[in-house]
């Protein structure tokens, strides 16, 4: 086949230029997967690796929360506004920038000589994630032409990103135990290094639009916003929900969001079209995603503490006793493509749902001399195994609403919703838990069996949130069009 002549805008001029090959399929989805693992990993990787920290920074409480909070205020901050600059500036662009930032941040943590050095790394790790995660859906949406084959490319992304979840506790407990804490960041380094290289060489440039001037007044209150409110969740881990620390941060974000809105209302290129929210399949799924990983990402900390706390296991044997979760999320993720032709999206992400809340209605039954079999094993399977079974096709549903000029702002909602889903999800149950624990536990060394009731009742409010989500999808997700009828 003979290369097209193309005609040399400046001149006029009509050359014969070989075009550039497109990347394999597979390898952008390849790319763009073990971007989305390394950034989710890093959220629950730290947990692990926080007594060790204290220990060498003489970190307090207070630090050792910000180590976490750092990252997951950046990265929810910043996301849809790195959706939107991936569609601007294009999707190779901001994963590179995104991936070379959270790299050189990695560095810069793992060789931190105080908190406060480690702190920053963090918040700049996040920042590089909010840019890197939404081009990585992206990047698998474009490549992949709509139909079955993007269902399996998303299911596969679905998969990675919650496996990464998934892996924290174990892939930090093992650097912990062989080496210390400081692997627990400088692991990216090599991997960050060998992924920049693999999307240098395997990713072409595209960008969803040209001619379009990024939306500075709205970038900045829509970030602003985003970032006061995650700030105000992760205030009631440190100061309760009825301090002026958590209400002025929580109330002060809304606000911001609100006026965001209107801004975007007068724009004439306003950074998130809020008729996208028109679309059903767009704000339903959104709706369920949110759901979905309040849920799901309260179920790897509760899930931890249980086995450690309680249980006695170690932060390895932690990891390894949840390998078997991290795997039904993978099997649900990968086999709903399947199911997804035979019962439609709408009602997979439906029964996925029930399957999680009997997942985490069966956790709630929780004793203090509980087994392997029957408080870890049997529950994990149908908490994750559900929560991949409607990941799926809510992801699917929520990309193929939109149109090509938001596809990255659409990836960064999704991104967003899960991630502030998440913080919300914990920062409440948390608190549900605290409120059924006795108040004794709080001095000395506290009794296992007295930590039993709070994790329960966490695990009892988390069924109610996904029935109502399973609601919520019945009455909101659009029906299937009937197909029609042969002539």
């Amino acid at each position: 086949m003979t290369a097209m002549p193309q005609t040399d805008s400046a001149t006029g001029s009509t050359s014969t230029r070989p075009s550039i090959p497109a990347p394999r399929p597979w390898l952008v989805v390849l790319v763009a997967c073990a971007g989305q693992f390394l950034v989710v990993l890093d959220v629950s990787v730290m947990n692990v690796a926080l007594p060790s920290m204290k220990a060498d920074l003489g970190l307090g409480t207070l630090g050792l929360q910000w180590v976490l909070n750092a990252y997951s205020i950046a990265f929810a901050g910043f996301m849809l506004l790195g959706g939107r600059a991936a569609d601007l500036y294009g999707r190779k662009t901001m994963f590179l920038a995104g991936l070379g930032l959270f790299t050189a941040a990695s560095v810069v943590g793992g060789i931190a000589p105080e908190g406060a050095y480690l702190i920053g790394a963090r918040a700049a790790q996040g920042l590089g994630a909010a840019a890197l995660s939404p081009a990585t859906l992206t990047l698998v949406t474009s490549a992949v032409p709509a139909g079955a084959a993007r269902t399996r490319a998303i299911a596969t992304w679905t998969a990675v990103g919650a496996a990464g979840g998934a892996a924290g506790g174990f892939v930090g407990g093992l650097l912990v135990d062989l080496l210390n804490w400081r692997w627990v960041l400088l692991v990216n380094v090599p991997l960050g290094i060998a992924l920049l290289a693999a999307a240098a060489f395997g990713l072409r440039e595209g960008r969803a639009t040209t001619g379009r001037r990024l939306d500075l007044p709205g970038a900045v209150l829509v970030t602003a916003g985003l970032a006061t409110l995650a700030y105000g969740i992760v205030q009631t881990e440190m100061a309760g929900w009825t301090s002026a620390a958590t209400l002025l941060p929580l109330l002060g974000g809304l606000a911001l969001l609100a006026v965001f809105t209107v801004v975007e209302k007068r724009t004439k290129e306003p950074l998130v079209p809020l008729g996208i929210f028109r679309n059903r399949a767009v704000s339903a799924a959104n709706a369920g995603i949110m759901l979905c990983g309040s849920s799901s990402f309260a179920m790897w900390f509760f899930m931890t503490v249980y086995a450690q706390n309680v249980l006695g296991y170690t932060p390895l044997q932690a990891g390894l006793a949840l390998v078997p979760s991290s795997l039904a999320v993978l099997v649900g993720s990968k086999t709903a493509p399947r199911l997804m032709a035979v019962t439609g999206a709408r009602a997979l992400a439906v029964t996925g749902v029930l399957v999680a809340a009997a997942g985490f209605a069966w956790q709630s039954t929780m004793t203090p001399n509980g087994t392997f079999l029957t408080t870890i094993l049997g529950p994990g399977i149908l908490m994750m195994g559900g929560i991949g079974l409607a990941t799926t096709p809510l992801a699917t549903l929520a990309t193929s609403g939109a149109a090509p000029g938001d596809a990255g702002l659409v990836s960064g909602l999704v991104n967003t919703s899960r991630t502030m889903g998440g913080a919300l999800g914990l920062a409440v149950l948390t608190t549900v838990a605290a409120s059924a624990t006795p108040a004794a536990v709080s001095f000395g060394e506290p009794d296992p069996s007295s930590l039993v009731p709070g994790y329960a009742l966490a695990f009892r409010v988390s069924t109610g949130v996904l029935l109502s989500a399973a609601v919520l999808m019945t009455l909101w997700l659009p029906r299937p069009a009937r197909k029609s009828q042969a002539r």
